[in-house]
This record gives structure tokens, sequence and C-alpha cells, in this order.
């Protein structure tokens, strides 16, 4: 029988390069998600004989919250997080043989805004507010659940880096277009991991049967907003680019119809346990990643 990985809202930026990195691999992926062509969250039969036998489970569901932060918005983006936990956690409570790793997306956004010092998973303070109450909720349906035959690890996942989507292509376009300059103070934090090092810290969790957990996930170097579009200018060969001061932002983020914490909270984020673990980063510095992914 081939070796089989389940990826639990898989449709996205990180889900469809996992896929594509493990079918590589030799594994056969099941996705499971609301596109017609997985196996629906509702078929709760199908989602327990997709999970037996399985190497892995790796959840990565959760409405995007590049959106306003509305009520409607607001519910989907919980409920999106915290249900579809619940119904694995349900699913994996049944099976006779489940997969000994359950890894459960989280964020780093957990943390409080910080310009004064990093974050790690012992010492860093869990900050407030909406985002928060979210990431707290979804790291609980994880731990809720007692599953003595599989081990849970809750990722922290920083703001990721990668060639084909997530931020990358809005950045690129304001150092395109000259307004590639400092946004709001330009001295918040900004965490960040490359997708191909999420990917390999899947497998380097997988590996190290021990682990389990809160673990950060992100490089070991963030840096600031004023140092990202600095490196993001040279490596486009742009010398020139213009600030957006906070009141700019805030408009501009109601037009495109999104929110400025996105841009403007200090994320600083480091990887502790991982580190401390003997992980190696293969994307450790920022000007390595955006080499890899703009040229």
């Amino acid at each position: 029988m081939k070796k089989k990985i389940v990826i639990a809202g898989g449709t996205g930026f990180i889900g469809q390069y996992f896929e594509k990195k493990f079918v590589d691999s030799g594994y056969e992926v099941i996705m499971i998600s609301r596109n017609p062509q997985h196996i629906n969250w509702r078929n709760h039969a199908r989602i327990v004989e997709a999970l037996e036998g399985s190497e892995m489970l790796i959840n990565l569901a959760g409405k995007t919250v590049n959106c306003r932060y509305n009520e409607k918005n607001k519910k989907e983006i919980m409920q999106s997080r915290t249900e579809t936990t619940e119904l694995l956690g349900h699913a994996l409570s049944v099976c006779s043989t489940p997969p000994p790793l359950w890894i459960n997306s989280s964020t780093a956004t957990i943390y409080r805004h910080a310009e004064d010092r990093p974050m790690t998973e012992r010492d860093g303070e869990i900050g407030s507010g909406f985002s928060v109450d979210v990431a707290k909720a979804w790291e609980a349906s994880l731990f809720a659940f007692d599953l003595p035959k599989t081990r849970k690890v809750a990722l922290r996942i920083a703001i990721v880096l990668g060639k084909d989507g997530g931020v990358m292509e809005p950045y690129m376009n304001l150092v395109r277009f000259g307004l590639g300059g400092v946004q709001g103070t330009g001295s918040q934090m900004f965490s960040w991991v490359h997708i191909e090092d999420v990917y390999r810290i899947v497998l380097f969790l997988k590996k190290n049967e021990q682990l389990q957990g809160v673990f950060n996930c992100s490089a070991p170097y963030p840096i600031t907003n004023r140092e990202l579009m600095a490196q993001l200018r040279s490596t486009m060969n742009r010398k020139f680019g213009l600030p957006s001061p906070k009141w700019m932002l805030k408009i501009g983020a109601v037009i495109i119809r999104t929110e400025t914490e996105l841009i403007l909270k200090s994320r600083w984020v480091v990887p502790d346990r991982l580190e401390k673990e003997g992980f190696q980063f293969k994307y450790e510095t920022i000007d390595k990643a955006l080499q890899q992914i703009i040229q």
C-alpha cells in the first residue's frame, strides 16, 4: 500500500505547495476541503477512513484574515478554525490506527505587538484583541483532545514567503509602482518564514517523535518593516520608494477591504524550540529568501 498523508484545508498557498512536495516524495495525499474534488468536511465517515493508517494529518483550514473585520467575517474566521479542528479531533478519536502526528496550524499573531524584545514559546507574552482571541481558541480546540496514539503540534506560523502566492505579490507591486518605502513608522518587526522551510519543519517534526506542543514557525532573523522594504527594493533593483504613513494605510485598507493590523502589528517571533532541537533553516535570512523568490 502507498504511504499516505492527509491535508485538511489544503487548497491555499501552503497546502498546494505541500501537496506537490509530498506527491513528488511518493505519498498519496488525501485532501479535506470544501472543494468538490476533495473529501467534504461534513463526510465524517470518509474523513475517518482517510485518517486510518495515514502517517500524518496536517490541518491548514481557515478563512483568510485578509478581509475587513466586520461581525460576519469575524464569526467565519473564528468558526472556520475551531470547528474544523474539532471535526478532525473527533474523527481521530474513533480511528483504530490514527496517524502518529497531527500538525495543526496556528499563528504567530498570538503574541503581543512587540518592538522591545523577541517572543519565544517559553517567555513570549500573549497579546489581546480579535486576532489573538482566534489564535487562543484555535489552539484550545487542538489541545482539548486526549489522543494517546497521536502527537499534537500547534505551529505558530509567521508570514510565509514564496514564489507562487502569499504576501509577496502585493509587496512586489508596491515596489514596482514606486510605493516601496516604509509602511507606518517602519519600526514594526516583520517575522517571516520561507515556504520551503515550513515544509522542512513539518518533516523535522515528523522525524523527531519526541516533539509535541507549541512551536514558533518563523525564520531566526526577523527584520523591521524598514529593512524588509529596503531589501525588496535592492533585490528588485529599485532605488526609490515612497513611504505609506498610517493614515494613508487606513484609507487604503478600507478601499481594498482588509485591515491595517496585517501590516502595522509588530510581530517579533523567533523559533527558539526548533533551533534548540537542532533544526537548521535553508533560508534563515531575508536576502537569501528574496533572492530565491524574485530571481
